[in-house]
């Protein structure tokens, strides 16, 4: 940090820190506070950054930048793109502040592969002109999960439900996506406990999922992990929580597992087949 050439003398105020840096001999200088942060400043407004120190690992975390009031400082940055899903350091062009303190600022991204740009939503702080960044942005490319062509060929509706899920997770809609979830579970098993018993097809299409997973699934590794899927997937459609320690994430996880005990069985059978002994 120390040694970089600037045009002049200066000191400016980062309001956000409260804190004043002073350059002599025109050199950069840094000053460190109690949260290990430290700032560094140039005479170009646009070039102010704070710098955050976390096991001794430096992160960019506030910028200056113009907007179509005055110059404002923006804490955090996105750190992916929407478009090509890449971690990046955006490059941050301009702000627009509505009467409502609210902030939206013109990114792109740095990638030579990408280039496309994104606004990034901001609000201000209790510092005047300093705006916090409110982890949206424009909705770029929608992520899909790619399933392994046994699982296709298995319950092709348990991928296009799934997916329907991961699109509404991605739109933030937390409150359905569980539900969504839950039902492309559902599609799993059955279609499994079908392929694996189809003469009792329309038994299994009737029964509850907890009892078809109790009567139809013989491998223990599935019906240990698509039970407790099952479990998670009921409390995000009830009123009150039973698993109050677990969330999304898990039951995403238990479906992951699933679907993988699922692929095992199916890629064995394979090998078997194969190269009979």
């Amino acid at each position: 940090m120390h040694g970089i050439e600037f045009e002049s003398d200066f000191e400016i105020e980062l309001i956000y820190q409260c804190a004043t840096v002073v350059n002599h001999h025109n050199k950069c200088e840094t000053i460190k506070n109690e949260q290990q942060s430290f700032c560094l400043l140039s005479s170009d407004w646009r070039k102010i950054i704070k710098y955050k120190s976390i096991n001794n690992k430096t992160y960019k975390m506030s910028i200056g930048i113009q907007t179509n009031k005055e110059h404002a400082i923006i804490n955090d940055l996105p750190n992916e793109c929407p478009f090509c899903h890449s971690s990046i350091s955006p490059n941050a062009h301009f702000g627009f502040i509505s009467a409502s303190h609210k902030m939206d600022v013109f990114f792109s991204c740095p990638k030579n592969t990408c280039l496309k740009t994104f606004i990034g939503e901001y609000i201000e702080t209790y510092n005047f002109n300093c705006f916090e960044f409110q982890n949206r942005v424009t909705r770029g490319t929608i992520l899909e999960k790619d399933f392994n062509h046994s699982i296709m060929e298995l319950s092709l509706e348990f991928v296009t439900i799934y997916n329907q899920a991961f699109y509404a997770e991605q739109e933030q809609l937390f409150e359905i996506c569980g539900v969504g979830y839950r039902k492309a579970l559902e599609y799993l098993i059955k279609d499994y406990a079908k392929f694996k018993n189809p003469n009792e097809a329309e038994q299994i299409e009737q029964k509850l999922l907890a009892k078809c997973i109790k009567d139809y699934i013989d491998d223990k590794r599935i019906e240990s992990v698509s039970k407790r899927a099952v479990w998670l997937g009921n409390d995000e459609t009830h009123y009150v929580r039973r698993w109050e320690n677990k969330d999304l994430s898990d039951l995403k996880k238990l479906i992951d597992l699933t679907v993988h005990w699922i692929e095992m069985e199916f890629l064995t059978a394979d090998f078997e087949n194969e190269m009979p002994e």
